[in-house]
Formats: structure tokens, C-alpha cells, sequence
């Protein structure tokens, strides 16, 4: 498949992008910070203790070197910027990294917030028509995102399932994101519709990828990509959930934008998120919370509540409420 022609608009995005990623100071790195350092690489994969680093230069094109990390480093993660130094051998060794503009992460096993990407732009939140898309999803992912300071953009895959038993319940749903304000964009990786309004919104930035596994991550790279670059797995088709492909977060150069790819999960709980997050993850609930006659206002049986009289009064949608009450009671019951 052809490369598609970035526009000029595109091209300017990347190459301001590109000129800011390498510091412009010179000197060498004292400790394990870089931020008053020349960075002369960025964590494009991470493999346990070893490292995908892309080279960083002015005066050549990209490589990549398989590097150790000093171990007094902190975990690293894919887009992290860092100072690395030639080995014995053909491989490199890390020795400082730069301050994290911002970083994605999602809970381990723990429950614990764990770092899956760093220095981002945007964050793309993928679902689809198969697997089934549903709100509380989606909405756990945009608590999560805003509590990291992070954009989100919501991304429905798999527009050519659309039918006439599942269209009308997706678009209601896509409705009332677009309606509080969030960027919907519907595409299909299979026919290529949408994929060239998403190209215009992504170009020049750095975005990562989370959903479920199944809904077409692998896919959607492929199609930004013009290639198949990455292994795409197929859906079970007894459950409609996807198998794992992508196992560890790794970086990819397109023709308009970087993109992250991370491990498929399908669940997205929030243990590490407190009640005011959760909230303040809910805007137009946030919004009038202030409002409610108790400043403890639960949001469900208390006289005086501003968000329940909103939602009686058809300003906010009781989806979205019942949303937000449902993933509370999963964090009081974990």
C-alpha cells in the first residue's frame, strides 16, 4: 500500500515534534537525571532488563541499540527519553534519563498504578463493535486518563459490524460522549473508513493505544502504518475476546505521528483511584457537585442533589451517572 501525502499542516506538527525531543544543552550527565542534559536516546521497547534505544541525532538517521540500564536507575518504559553510552560490546548502557513530561499507566496485579508509557500527547481509547463497547469501560479509562493529566481520543473500530441490532445503541452511546465534549472518531481498519480523518488528528503527536484485547489495536497500527508491522491476533470467536499479541509496549514511527502500542487488557479497574478522582473523571458531574445541598453528597438517595436534579431535569445524561455509581460500589467492594 502507498504512502498516503502528510499534509503541510502534518508536516509542520512532526518537525516542531522532532526539533523539541533532543535538549539543547550539551553538557554531561552528573547523576541519574538528565533533564539539564543533551538526550542522545528514547526507550522505543522495553524486554526485562534489556532495552530497545532508538538513537537520537542530528546529523543521522535513526538507529536502535539493544541497552542495559544502571541500576540505580528507576524503571524505565517505552518513550522515555535518556542519556545511554557505548558498551564493550555492541551493545549500550543507560546512564541517565530525563524528567517525564507526563506517563500513562494502568494497575498491576497489585492494584498498584504501573507505568506503561511516557511522554505522550494523547492517549487513544479503542473499543469496538465486536468485542461489545459499554460505557462503564470506557468511562473507567477516561478516570484514569484524567487523573493522569492526560487527553484522551475515542476511538470505535470495527464500523463495518455495524448493524441494524447494534447501531442505534452505539450511536446513543458515542452521542453522549460527543455531547460532553470528548473527540469520537468511528473508523474501520478493515475498509479504511475514518482512518484518514484519525491520521489528521494524530499528526505530529505521540499517542498510546489502551483497550481491551480484540478490539483492533494491532490492526489500527497497521492501518496508520500502511503495513502489517505488527502480529495481529485473531478473535475467539466463542467469546468474542481477542487473544494477546502485543506483549510488551513498543514504539512505532508513522508516516504522521508516534505511536505506542501496549499489552491488550479487559479489565480496567481503578483501585489506586480516591472517590474525589473518580469524580473529577466524571466533569459534568464535577461540575455540580459543588451544587449539592450536603457537602458528603452520596449522589443517590440525599434531598437537595444537585446531579440527581440535573439528571431529572434531562442536563445530564443517567447513563453517566449510573456509570459513575457503579464503578464507586466496585471500588468500595475491592
Amino acid at each position: 500500500m502507498s504512502k498516503r501525502r502528510l499534509s503541510k499542516q502534518q508536516q509542520a506538527r512532526i518537525t516542531e515534534k522532532q526539533q523539541k525531543e533532543i535538549v539543547v544543552n550539551s553538557e554531561s550527565a552528573t547523576g541519574t537525571s538528565a533533564s539539564a542534559t543533551r538526550c542522545n536516546g528514547r526507550i522505543i521497547s522495553h524486554f526485562g532488563k534489556q532495552l530497545d534505544v532508538e538513537v537520537l541525532s542530528e546529523d543521522s538517521p535513526p538507529t536502535v541499540i539493544r541497552c542495559h540500564q544502571r541500576a540505580n536507575l528507576p524503571d524505565l518504559v517505552t518513550g522515555d527519553l535518556v542519556v545511554w553510552e557505548q558498551g564493550s560490546d555492541e551493545t549500550g548502557v543507560i546512564v541517565a534519563v530525563a524528567d517525564r513530561k507526563n506517563m500513562f499507566a494502568r494497575p498491576d496485579s497489585g492494584g498498584n498504578p504501573k507505568a506503561v508509557a511516557a511522554n505522550i500527547d494523547i492517549v487513544l481509547v479503542v473499543f469496538a463493535v465486536l468485542p461489545q463497547a459499554f460505557m462503564n469501560l470506557i468511562d473507567r479509562y477516561l478516570v484514569a486518563i484524567d487523573s493522569l493529566g492526560l487527553e484522551p481520543l475515542l476511538v470505535l473500530n470495527k464500523v463495518d459490524l455495524l448493524n441494524s441490532g447494534n447501531t442505534q445503541e452505539i450511536d446513543n452511546m458515542l452521542s453522549i460522549y460527543q455531547s460532553l465534549g470528548y473527540s469520537v472518531h468511528r473508523v474501520s481498519t478493515l475498509s479504511g473508513a475514518g482512518i484518514a480523518e484519525l491520521e489528521e488528528s494524530l499528526a505530529g503527536l505521540t499517542t498510546v493505544l489502551v483497550g481491551q484485547s480484540g478490539v483492533g489495536k494491532s490492526s489500527l497500527v497497521n492501518r496508520l502504518g500502511f503495513d502489517e508491522i505488527t502480529e495481529v491476533g485473531d478473535l475467539s470467536l466463542g467469546k468474542y475476546k481477542g487473544t494477546h499479541k502485543t506483549t510488551t509496549a513498543r514504539l512505532y514511527h508513522l508516516p504522521g505521528c508516534d505511536l505506542i502500542d501496549s499489552p491488550g487488557i479487559r479489565e480496567f479497574n481503578l483501585p489506586h483511584i480516591t472517590q474525589a478522582q473518580l469524580l473529577s473523571g466524571f466533569k459534568e458531574l464535577h461540575q455540580l457537585a459543588g451544587d449539592c445541598r450536603f457537602r458528603d453528597c452520596s449522589h443517590q438517595s440525599e434531598p437537595g442533589c444537585a446531579i440527581k436534579e440535573a439528571v431529572e431535569q434531562g442536563t445530564v445524561f443517567r447513563e453517566r451517572l449510573d456509570s459513575y455509581l457503579r464503578i464507586l460500589q466496585m471500588m468500595e467492594d475491592s
